[in-house]
């Protein structure tokens, strides 16, 4: 897309966001008394008890959604629990997805799974911890149901699941009148459903925010607005940064605040995946959730200029060109010619090392020549680049060695964009002091499962795939990757001699445009034998609006119409110094995983059930030649044998090793 349409398109969104936080605030300003339900839903985008990402408008291709209010322990959710249970089996085969919103801050993913087990149901609660969305949709009650047309967004219906939960004290008996089924089989038979609002008298749900809207307008863009934005929004959004508009000014902000509503209601900005309930990590970009109710607040109340100073336009000035200052070493890789349209094969560009001696690297930054046809760049040890993660910076007192005789080595990853262009992407590198080396030899390793198989028109397909330390270490970062139809991603750690896992890294959305790696705040120490557990789930659904082609069976590949399974690792072996290497652990480590790719479920052996992909038929062909002992299974042992052929089919995986790092 070329600048001006970029730009229309902006501020068409921009404008109707406008537009729909104006008609919110005077539905609110209204609420005295009664707090009405809108006509329509406004997008969203939330987080269930399980670490999966719901998108409302993901479901288009739906008749209907179907939400109902709740909190742990409601007397009015256990009573009508059977109920909602029949209306889950009844859609069944309608793409009708049944939901619960859970906006009550004191409960939590922990609780949360806890009750919904203790009443039976087995569905995903969404949880509204800003309370933006229980807010926007007019929620009140415990158990008020909504009936959403997805494809117009239209609420033709909020109320009782039926009339036997109308109130606190549910009837007995068969429902007389099925409002929420009614409502659904309608629009399932393409029937025009006329919107409806059933009275309801359940317990209160608190919104405390809510009922303070008339101060909205209070909100202070100098003191509030402002420092928001600069710590989380500006150093993207600035000249020359790589958002598409700069936040130089309460009036750029103002034009745009309804584009930056809806992406925070979405929550596809801040563009930083990591789920903030699993683990910290350093240089967090999430909203907190003050942070969110006041921005989003300050839109819906019309984002009024208020008094005060200007904070974003006095300090506006452009992105540096280093983020971290002038660079030790410039690689300038070869100049790129892109074509407007088509696929282009991977390039693999080799450029002379022209150092006169050696160095350890501390950092590096990757400056694409032309952000929008570079998708990606990998190399062998001195950084890598993706959509928002073009920095590497490594932890004080670790390094990797660069030789002064070394080639260095590029994959590069061009995707066009409809215009013919010209790309020459150069390399920053940033050393330590000669006389104060790192003393910790950084090490690199990859779980890459090129056995991946994605059946047609299958939303939510897992696959698993693991490798196993085999000496202690500690790790530093992992950077998860797939392609376009790569959906949530989820690392974990299985300590030696245990069945649990504890989850390190949730990413309930997978955003093919934005990735990163993801830098511990504190490094995780592995014992010897613990297991470094992958899991990703791909979309391979028509709701995908990124999928190629929903109809084909998906496989490993290079191009973005291709899959990978492929996380990153930066960690350090415990007793491994830059005096005294460890590479023996390195072997072994990697020789490990050949049996991640194919134990689904890490058991420790592999059965024939488990063995799938291309790779996986070279071993079902050797497979009870294998099994020296014939008790139907591959050990570790028993697959070592086989290790040089599955070897060459993750090679190219192998070689993404530094992405990232």
């Amino acid at each position: 897309m070329n600048k001006k349409l970029l730009a229309a398109a902006v501020a068409i969104v921009a404008l109707g966001g406008i537009a729909a936080g104006v008609a919110y605030a005077q539905t609110i300003a209204m609420a005295g008394a009664t707090i009405k339900v809108p006509a329509k839903a406004d997008d969203f985008r939330l987080v269930d008890q399980n670490s999966k990402a719901h998108l409302l408008s993901y479901y288009k291709n739906s008749p209907a959604v179907v939400i109902i209010s709740a909190e742990n322990g409601a007397k009015e959710i256990r009573a009508a629990a059977a109920a909602i249970k029949e209306l889950q089996a009844s859609f069944k085969g309608k793409d009708v997805p049944v939901f619960l919103l859970n906006s009550n801050p004191k409960d939590n993913r922990d609780t949360i799974a806890t009750d919904m087990k203790a009443a039976g149901l087995d569905m995903p609660v969404l949880i509204d911890d800003s309370q933006l969305i229980g807010e926007s949709l007019g929620v009140t009650r415990i158990a008020q149901a909504f009936v959403i047309q997805p494809k117009t967004m239209k609420i033709v219906y909020s109320g009782p699941i039926d009339d036997r939960f109308a109130s606190a004290s549910a009837k007995s008996g068969a429902a007389k009148k099925a409002y929420v089924a009614d409502a659904v089989n309608g629009l399932v038979a393409g029937q025009a459903v006329k919107a409806s609002n059933i009275k309801l008298d359940t317990a209160k749900l608190a919104f405390p925010l809510r009922d303070k809207a008339k101060d909205f307008t209070k909100i202070s863009y100098e003191k509030e607005i402002s420092p928001i934005l600069a710590k989380n929004c500006v150093a993207c959004h600035s000249e020359g940064g790589i958002g598409p508009f700069a936040m130089d000014s309460y009036e750029k902000v103002k034009g745009f605040s309804g584009m930056i509503r809806e992406a925070v209601r979405t929550d596809r900005m801040p563009p930083y995946n990591a789920d903030p309930h699993i683990g910290k990590f350093s240089g967090d970009m999430n909203l907190t959730d003050a942070d969110q109710q006041t921005l989003v607040h300050w839109i819906e109340a019309g984002a009024p200029r208020g008094e005060g100073s200007d904070p974003l336009k006095i300090n506006a000035k452009p992105a540096p060109e280093w983020e971290l200052g002038q660079p030790d070493y410039i690689i300038t890789l070869p100049a790129a010619d892109v074509p407007a349209s088509g696929i282009v094969d991977y390039q693999n560009p080799r450029v002379a090392n022209t150092m006169p001696e050696g160095r350890w690297l501390r950092a590096s930054q990757v400056k694409a020549g032309d952000r929008r046809a570079v998708h990606h760049l990998l190399s062998n040890g001195v950084g890598g680049y993706a959509v928002g993660a073009e920095t590497t910076v490594y932890p004080d007192g670790t390094g990797t060695w660069v030789d002064a005789k070394q080639t260095f080595q590029f994959q590069m990853h061009y995707t066009p964009y409809g215009k013919a262009t010209k790309d020459v992407t150069r390399v920053g590198l940033y050393f330590y002091p000669k006389d104060k080396p790192p003393t910790i030899l950084r090490r690199n390793a990859v779980i890459a499962n090129a056995g991946i198989e994605i059946p047609p028109n299958q939303a939510r397909w897992t696959e698993t795939a693991y490798i196993t330390f085999p000496e202690k270490a500690t790790l530093y970062s992992v950077f998860p990757h797939a392609h376009y139809r790569g959906e949530n991603m989820e690392v974990s750690i299985r300590k030696p001699g245990s069945d649990k896992e504890e989850l390190i890294l949730g990413m309930p959305k997978y955003d093919f445009n934005w990735q990163r790696g993801y830098e511990f705040a504190t490094p995780i120490k592995l014992e010897a034998g613990t297991k470094l557990i992958t899991r990703y789930q791909y979309d391979n659904s028509k709701n995908n609006p990124a999928n190629p082609d929903p109809n084909i069976t998906v496989t490993w590949g290079e191009q973005s119409h291709e899959e990978m399974q492929y996380t990153a690792l930066g960690f350090r072996w415990d007793d491994e110094t830059v005096d005294n290497r460890k590479d023996d652990y390195q072997k072994r480590l990697e020789a490990s995983r050949n049996m991640g790719i194919m134990d689904v479920n890490i058991d420790g052996k592999v059965a024939k059930s488990e063995v799938r992909g291309r790779m996986g038929a070279r071993l079902l062909t050797a497979f009870d030649q294998l099994d020296t002992d014939k008790d139907g299974f591959l050990t570790e042992t028993e697959m070592a044998s086989i290790a040089s052929i599955m070897q060459r089919s993750i090679n190219a995986a192998q070689a993404q090793q530094s992405v990232g790092q």
